[in-house]
């Protein structure tokens, strides 16, 4: 409902704190999408756990202890080998 809301004021700036959380993962997909096509032409603020979440965000500020510890891409970070990889390998490993 907060999404569909966000939908209707059409803010030139948008904060999703864990959006897609309480979802399944078909859910969370469908949801997804609509919010990538709500974020186009925005500024906005992504909170989440789930990586899959951000992998496509311009930006990706990593925090770790309330410190933000690294930020880049997605491609950056995963290469550059740190916490975002650990945390992304954590998630996606099989």
């Amino acid at each position: 409902i907060a999404i569909a809301r966000a939908l209707l004021r059409d803010p030139p700036i948008l904060i999703l704190d864990e959006a897609t959380s309480a979802l399944d993962m078909e859910s969370e997909r469908l949801v997804q999408e609509a919010i990538d096509r709500l974020m186009a032409h925005r500024t906005t603020f992504v909170i989440a756990h789930r990586l899959a979440t951000v992998q496509h965000a311009d930006l990706i500020l990593v925090l770790a202890e309330g410190r933000i510890v690294e930020r880049g891409t997605h491609a950056t970070l995963y290469a550059a080998g740190g916490l975002y990889r650990r945390l992304h390998d954590l998630q996606f490993r099989t």
